[in-house]
Order: structure tokens, then C-alpha cells, then sequence
């Protein structure tokens, strides 16, 4: 009670603080907007923009306001319009971060929690060099948790900037990888909006609308906007009930101001959707893959009508005939954000050189989770699993099986099973954080930038992993449910869903923590054009504090019945708790420059450290865990022309004190490590003739694990116990070499224009494991679009995905460490198949 009591006077010191100097930075916001007031909330057509162009303002990785043209700029930033991210039809938030070369986003999964990988930051899962922000402002200011689930893309989003590295280390959270930071649309002068209507072909409909207004007449200086979607989706991967059900609803109020403007907004996301981890597919040599019989990879999902509903045992009883205590999960809820966002935007200039801007963001709210997760295990015969867990949970032999399914029909004993690890997962999650900057121009040229970031935030993580579940090894299963006996006693192998705990003690994992923190930051940097030149650079140092309580448990039988064989050895919460606690201080620095070639030209290079600074999860399991450093150089090279763009860069990103840690069955095994990692981003666009471009998106990185002298255990296909060294082994899950292919065309016509492209899409090899015994191959994707705008208000868009239907593993089988293929199987997570939708568009 006292921690929250705390963290609550935090919450209204710190609002109170930014009611006074009053949110994020609404210049920056409005800085790239070149159009008139009047014209700001209309939408020109797609088809007539220019995919990049160097003259746009860009605000994000900036000290001061008003923002900077991206050819002045010592680093590369990708940017996207709400139209340019339609064409680029993501499946998810995360999808669209791949517009920024070297990014790769797992999103195999669903639409979230996906693994976001950033070339030369090893990263084993979730994403943890990866901050998504709203107008400036980090949704949630520690990295390694999936803020994909508090945000999703509607029209009520102006554009993104995405910004790797650069001098992102010095402002925010303080992230060296990966910002996204997607700005707001606003209201203006002219009323004007957009209704759109969406059809999919797995099912899905959704509705889409915005409308931006003045407030108190058209010259008043007052603004509002009111926008958002809801949609509901069966889901390329069908589990039989809506797989996508929710929505989303952001609201803006602004107001110009005699030396500035001052901006507040308002999200409420309220969304549900199926997450899916690994799943056999056939593997019968390293990094090829088929489909495994009864279930596509493509489109095959453990989600069905008989596994929906289920009781997970969470609570012991101990007295004869007693039933355990436990909580019914609803697995239709999947993965899903019940998200609260309140923000306010603030920006004044002097003309005597001063300048102050502030950002402010409160978020609240549950991502919890409701999910089949594999154990690691590939499928085998039904008669062969009753065989081996009888004689693993010590049974009297000769025992007679009875095998049915949950509906009472009796099942195949030569038929193929699965076991899966149903799981909800609850996060709460509270956070709120300011940012203030105070800027001078102390000469002509030169304008120094003193400021602060402080966040106060808290999360109450709980899980109860519901045991393992026996299924069919097919898509939309059936749970069976397993019973033996000896015609006297009836051994209950399954409860009657089909789960049960391993015969092991502690084969059930039961989780609950709950921890608060605070970081505070402080910053001092200067910008300074000289001539052609302009230099940049500054320092930080941030101070984490982090506590809380993680809660111990035990193992035993749940109710006190040696017959009951699938809960005799489970793991549950006890009444006890241990205290973590940690303090730390880092600093982060970086150094640019920029040199004009001519006005459509330039050259930049950039340096900066920056560091990763322990998260509570880390403290748990490492005691005292190391703060990750990051060294990152960069090269640059900008031109721009009537027939090409071009953005090119070569970076070296070392890594030192880096903490893994892996349950295997001889223990947890923790490691500390360091990486080196070369390459090279690309992103071109050639116009060879009018209407026609060609654009290319890519990256190549060579990355190796480096500073680790020991051997890692692990157990070899054969199943003999191994050790290996992970040094020189390349970056898992990153590709080597991944690029994409647009060619596009636009067609003028009498009543408006068309515009067609098709984007072909190449995903390098890659392993799932640091040994590099998980092969995940390479694979290519197909998409295309078509939009047509029809005068001043209609517009018409055809899209789809993965055209070819091609296999692409994303992730292999993340519950192993080294080789996880066995008889020709593997469990991973393909990308999912062919998707079209068609929407239609009424712009007012």
C-alpha cells in the first residue's frame, strides 16, 4: 500500500509539474506540416506523394523546436504518411517498423507482442531496442516489454518517424536502437474527415473515420479532432471464433498561442487478439520447410471452439475429495490492450533566442495475455505419449488406456498428439513521464539545450501457465483427455481438458511480481552551423531507481489424491516473498556532423555511447546484473534529384556486458557476452520516366557474438549432452541480408488517378539459437496494391500479402537452446498466408 500510495503523489507532483510548462512538443509535431492551416486536415492523393524526400522537416532525435530538414540532418531517419503507411498494407504495428532499413519484426505472431530485431543489437526475444512513441513521448519508458500492444494504426496517426540510433541516446528513455515515434493528426481551421469501410478476406470488416474541426469559429486558434477504428476479424489463422475483435478512439484539442502552441490528447484502446507462438512444421533438412500433416504452417493455429474455455488448478487443498482453487481463462481474449493515454503538447519560442517545450504522457491499463505456448516438444503418436508418461510418472505396468476427447467421442491411439502450454498472462502497467527542454541561441548559428526526463512507472506482472495440454497435432484441435486402469484404480493421467504437470517436481511454472521505478535523466546538448557544416552533440546521465517484490513458490500434490496423477507434482505460489532492489547511474553521449555538399547533397558521420540499464526481470534472475554498453558509429550519404532519392549509410556497433539467461534441464545457465556487428542501410528511389519509380529498402549486416571465453551446455539431436562456444557465432534471429522491391506506377485519369505496385520482399538466412544449431533458412514474400482516387472524395484500395502463400520461418523453437529439430520436425512460427482486402474510402 505505501508503494502505491508513493507512486500515486508522484503521478500528481509530476502532473501538476507539467500542467505548468505543459506537455509534448506541439511545434515539433506541426513543424513538417508545409501546407496552410486550412489545407492541414485535407488529404492529398497517395498516389501524387513522393515516398521520401529530403526536404521534409523531421522532429524526432532533435534538441530544439521546429524540427530539421532530413538533408541537414547527421543521421538517417525513414518517415511514412497515413498514406504511404496504407500502401504499405502492415499486418501490425510492428510490421511497419521494417520501413526502417536493418528492422526486422517478427510478426508471425498476430497483431502483437511481436519480436522486433534492429541489425547489430542482439536481442533474444520481445524488443527490447525498440521504443514506440506518441508525439515524442515513450509509451512505456522501459524497453524490454512489447508497447506494440498499448498502440494500434488508424487514421487518427499524421506519420511516423523511425530514427535508429543517432542522437536518440541523449532525449526520452534514453533508447540506443529504434524510435518510432507516430505523431497525431490535429484539427484545423476547415472542417474536413474521412470515413473508410474495410473487407478482408479472412472475415475481417472494420471501420475507420476521422474528423478535425475548429473550436469557436474558424478563426478562434482553437482545434479538435475525434477519430478511430473498430474492426472484427476470423484471422488468417482461424480459431474458430473472432481471432481480432476491438477498437480504438483518440481525441485532440489545440490552441495557438502568441509565441507558440499548446496541445492535449486523449487515447482509449480496447482491443483483443490471437497470439500464436511455435507449431510443428516438417523440416527434413537444415532451413527447409514444409507443411506438417494436418496443419499449415501458413494458416493453422491451436485455437479452436473445444479449447477455449478452460480452468487452469492454481490453488491446493488438502483434505480428501477436495477440489483445488483455481481461475477459467477464456482463450478468445488472446493478446490484447485495454490501454488508457492522456498526454498534453507544449511549445513557446522568443524572439530574444529563449525556447521551452515540455512533454507530458500518463498511460494506464492491462495487456494481459491468454495464448498456447509449445514446450518443446514435437508431436508423437498418441499411444506413445500414454506409454512414455506412464512409465516417466512411475506407474504399475499393463495398466488398460482410455483416451476420448473433451466432446466424448473416443480417440486414435495411432494418431498424432501435441502438447501445448495454455497461459494467461496479467500485466498491469502505470506510468507516467515528463520532458522538458530550455533552449538559447547563444550566437548567431549556435543554440544550447539543457533538459530533463523523468518518468515514475509500476507494473504487477502475473502468470498462471494452466500445465500442459494434450491435443490433437492438428489445426483447431480437439483436448484428450486420458485415463488408466488396472480394474481396481482408475489413474487419471489428464484432468478432464486434457492437462496435466509433467512428472518432474516444479513442472508447472506459477510467476507473480510487482515492481516500481523511477529513471531520471539529464541532458546538455548544442547545435551549431557553421557554413556548409553543422555540428551537434551532447551528454546524459541517467539515474535508475528499482524495487519490488518477487513471490517464491513450492511444489506438491493439489489435492491430496495419489490417483489424480496430473497434479501430484505441481508448482503453485507459497506465502512467501523476495525483495529486489537496485540503483544505477550511466552515462550516454554522442557527436555529430553534417557537411552540405550542394543544397540536394550531403555527407554526415555520427558517434555516440549508449547503455541498456537493468530491468527488474534481470535483477531477479542475475542478482547483480551488468549495464549493457553500446558503441555505435555511423556514415552517411544524401542525394536527391528529380530521378533519385538516396540514403545510404555504413555502421559498427559494438556491445559489451550483455546478460541471457536459459532454463535447461541441467539448470538456469547465465551469460554475459558482447558483439561486433558491421553493415550497411540503404534506401533508394529511382524515377527513370514520369509516373513510374522503382524503390528499395535493404540491409546487409555481418554480426558475431564476442567476449565470452566459456562453453554453453546444451543437448544434441542424438541426445547427448554437448558444449559449445558462443563466440564468433553469427546474431540470432537477424538476417544477413534483408531487402524489398517496389516498382509502382501512376495513371493520370480524367476523373482522378490510379496508382498500382507490387513489393517483393527477400529475408536472408538466420538461426534461432546463439549456437547456430537452429537454421531458420531464408524465404521471400509477395504483395501488391492498387488505389484509385476518384475526385475530391472518393478512394479505393485493393491490398494483399504474401501472394504465393510462402513459408517463412520467423522464430524457431525459442524454449531450446541448440538443435530443436528432431525425426524431420520442428516447432516454429512461419508468417502467416495470403491476405486481400479491399477498402473504400469517403474524404469530406
Amino acid at each position: 500500500m505505501s508503494n502505491c500510495r508513493q507512486f500515486k503523489r508522484r503521478i500528481l507532483a509530476m502532473a501538476i509539474g507539467a500542467m505548468l510548462t505543459s506537455g509534448v512538443i506541439h511545434a515539433q509535431d506541426t513543424a513538417a506540416q508545409t501546407t496552410p492551416a486550412a489545407d492541414q486536415g485535407k488529404q492529398k492523393p497517395s498516389a501524387t506523394q513522393p515516398v521520401q524526400t529530403l526536404n521534409q522537416v523531421v522532429v524526432t532525435g532533435n534538441s530544439t523546436a521546429g524540427g530539421i530538414r532530413r538533408i541537414d540532418a547527421s543521421y538517417s531517419i525513414t518517415t511514412a504518411t497515413r498514406d504511404q503507411i496504407k500502401e504499405l498494407n502492415p499486418v501490425s504495428v510492428s510490421d511497419l517498423l521494417k520501413v526502417s532499413p536493418g528492422v526486422y519484426p517478427e510478426s508471425s505472431g498476430g497483431q502483437t507482442g511481436a519480436n522486433i530485431e534492429v541489425a547489430g543489437f542482439p536481442s533474444d526475444s520481445g524488443a527490447p531496442f525498440v521504443t514506440l512513441q506518441m508525439n515524442g513521448s515513450p509509451l512505456f519508458p522501459k524497453w524490454d516489454y512489447f508497447t506494440d500492444a498499448m498502440f494500434r494504426l488508424d487514421d487518427t496517426i499524421d506519420r511516423v518517424e523511425a530514427l535508429q540510433g543517432g542522437p536518440s541516446v541523449l532525449y526520452g528513455n534514453g533508447q540506443p536502437g529504434l524510435i518510432a515515434n507516430f505523431i497525431l493528426r490535429e484539427g484545423s481551421s476547415v472542417p474536413s474527415g474521412d470515413v473508410g469501410l474495410t473487407y478482408g478476406s479472412e472475415g475481417m470488416v472494420r471501420l475507420d473515420g476521422f474528423y478535425g474541426f475548429p473550436i469557436g469559429g474558424k478563426n478562434s486558434g482553437w482545434y479538435g479532432s475525434i477519430g478511430g477504428f473498430w474492426r472484427k476479424s476470423d484471422g488468417v489463422r482461424d480459431p474458430q471464433f473472432a481471432a481480432d475483435k476491438g477498437g480504438q478512439l483518440t481525441a485532440t484539442l489545440s490552441h495557438d498561442l502568441e509565441h507558440g502552441s499548446i496541445m492535449f490528447y486523449a487515447r482509449d484502446l480496447k482491443d483483443k487478439n490471437q497470439f500464436v507462438t511455435d507449431t510443428p512444421i516438417l523440416n527434413p533438412a537444415p532451413g527447409k520447410f514444409s507443411p506438417y500433416p494436418g496443419f499449415s504452417p501458413l494458416t493453422g493455429t491451436f485455437g479452436s471452439n473445444a479449447d477455449r474455455r478452460q480452468f487452469f488448478e492454481t490453488t491446493p487443498c488438502f483434505t480428501a475429495g477436495c477440489s483445488p482453487g483455481g481461475i477459467n481463462v477464456d482463450m478468445a481474449n488472446g493478446q490484447g490492450g485495454d490501454v488508457h493515454i492522456l498526454g498534453a503538447n507544449l511549445d513557446l519560442s522568443f524572439d530574444n533566442g529563449w525556447a521551452l517545450s515540455d512533454k507530458f504522457i500518463f498511460v494506464a491499463g492491462n495487456m494481459d495475455t491468454s495464448a498456447f505456448f509449445s514446450t518443446g516438444a514435437n508431436p508423437s503418436t498418441l499411444g506413445g505419449f500414454i506409454s512414455d508418461s506412464a512409465t516417466a510418472f512411475g506407474l504399475p505396468s499393463n495398466l488398460q488406456a482410455t483416451a476420448t476427447y473433451t466432446n466424448g467421442k473416443a480417440a486414435n491411439l495411432n494418431e498424432n498428439v501435441t502438447i501445448q502450454n495454455p497461459e494467461y498472462i496479467h500485466k498491469r502497467i502505470q506510468s507516467v513521464s515528463n520532458e522538458f527542454h530550455l533552449s538559447k541561441e547563444l550566437f548567431e548559428g549556435n543554440t544550447l539545450t539543457f533538459g530533463n526526463y523523468t518518468a515514475v512507472f509500476s507494473e504487477h506482472h502475473s502468470e498462471n501457465d494452466g500445465a500442459n495440454q494434450l491435443l490433437q497435432a492438428k489445426s483447431n484441435p480437439n483436448p484428450i483427455v486420458v485415463n488408466l486402469s488396472d480394474g481396481t484404480n482408475n489413474y487419471a493421467l489428464t484432468d478432464k481438458q486434457g492437462l496435466y504437470w509433467n512428472s518432474q517436481p516444479q513442472s508447472w511454472m506459477a510467476f507473480n511480481e510487482s515492481w516500481h521505478a523511477t529513471t531520471t535523466a539529464f541532458f546538455l546538448a548544442d547545435e551549431w552551423n557553421v557554413g556548409n557544416w553543422r555540428f551537434d552533440g551532447g551528454a546524459r546521465i541517467q539515474h535508475d531507481d528499482i524495487g519490488g517484490r518477487f513471490q517464491n513458490t513450492t511444489s506438491g500434490d493439489l489435492d491430496n489424491n495419489p490417483y489424480t496423477v496430473y497434479n501430484n507434482n505441481a508448482e503453485y505460489l507459497s506465502n512467501s516473498f523476495r525483495h529486489v532492489s537496485g540503483s544505477r547511474n550511466a552515462p550516454s553521449w554522442t557527436l555529430g556532423a553534417n557537411y552540405a555538399l550542394s543544397k540536394n547533397m550531403s555527407l554526415y558521420a555520427r558517434i555516440n555511447d549508449g547503455v541498456f540499464l537493468p530491468s527488474f526481470d534481470d535483477m531477479v534472475n542475475l542478482q547483480s546484473p551488468p549495464v549493457e554498453k553500446i558503441h555505435n558509429m555511423e556514415l552517411g550519404f544524401k542525394y536527391q534529384s528529380p530521378w533519385i532519392f538516396a540514403d545510404i549509410s555504413a555502421y559498427r556497433r559494438l556491445f559489451h556486458g550483455v546478460p541471457y539467461s536459459i532454463q535447461l534441464a541441467s539448470g538456469q545457465v547465465n551469460l554475459v557476452y558482447g558483439s561486433v556487428t558491421k553493415g550497411l542501410n540503404a534506401q533508394v528511389t529511382v524515377t527513370p520516366f514520369e509516373h513510374f519509380s522503382v524503390a528499395l529498402s535493404g540491409n546487409y549486416m555481418d554480426g558475431h557474438y564476442s567476449g565470452y571465453a566459456s562453453c554453453v551446455p546444451y543437448v544434441g539431436q542424438d541426445g547427448s549432452n554437448l558444449c559449445s562456444s558462443i563466440n564468433g557465432m553469427r546474431l540470432d534471429r537477424q538476417p544477413k541480408l534483408q531487402y524489398r522491391l517496389t516498382p509502382s506506377y501512376v495513371i493520370p485519369t480524367a476523373w482522378g488517378n490510379m496508382k498500382l505496385w507490387v513489393t517483393y520482399e527477400h529475408m536472408g538466412d538466420r538461426y534461432g539459437d546463439q549456437l547456430q544449431q537452429q537454421p531458420l533458412g531464408s524465404y521471400y514474400a509477395l504483395s501488391f496494391g492498387a488505389a484509385a482516387n476518384i475526385g475530391e472524395h472518393w478512394a479505393l484500395t485493393l491490398r494483399g500479402t504474401n501472394m504465393t502463400n510462402q513459408i517463412g520461418i520467423t522464430e524457431g523453437n525459442a524454449r531450446l537452446f541448440g538443435f530443436a529439430s528432431g525425426g524431420g520436425v520442428i516447432l516454429a512460427r512461419s508468417i502467416e498466408g495470403r491476405e486481400v482486402n479491399f477498402q473504400a474510402k469517403y474524404k469530406f
